[in-house]
């Protein structure tokens, strides 16, 4: 069995000890005797032969923050009002999710209650456009999420 020494974790001098697994002892112990001035040059020379950099989580997190947004495909269709024509809101409501009546029938009582219900999931900007019109006519209000 190898033993691991505890050694200081970071150069900060924290003086927090981590175990320093047997493989990379002599490795680990040749780096604490070399002086600053070396460490400084090795790291340079390790990011060249790497193509890394120390400061590279500082790097990621600044190109994640240039990243533009992308637009959004998959919209949602929500009820939020049913208006003063409820049968023809359910009439709608069975053409665009193909629900029965009674399911169609709770979902608009569910709106009409003051819960919003969503009438369709993950569908296209023209889609929703279109369903949000068919609800108009009907008198009642949708909203696109």
């Amino acid at each position: 069995m190898a033993k691991e020494k505890s050694k200081p974790a970071d150069a900060k001098g924290s003086g927090e000890a981590k175990a320093v697994p047997a493989k990379f002892e002599k490795l680990v112990g040749e780096i604490e005797k070399m002086p600053v001035v070396e460490l400084a040059e090795l790291v340079k020379v390790l990011e060249a032969k790497f193509g890394v950099s120390a400061a590279a989580p500082v790097a990621v997190a600044a190109a994640t923050a240039a990243v533009p947004v992308e637009e959004k495909t998959a919209f949602n269709v929500e009820l939020k009002e049913v208006g003063a024509k409820k049968i023809e809101v359910i009439k709608v409501v069975r053409d665009v999710t193909a629900k029965g009546l009674k399911e169609s029938k709770d979902l608009v009582d569910a709106a009409a209650a003051g819960t919003a219900q969503i009438i369709k999931e993950g569908v296209k900007k023209e889609e929703a456009a279109e369903i949000q019109k068919k609800f108009a006519a009907a008198g009642a209000k949708v909203e696109i999420k």
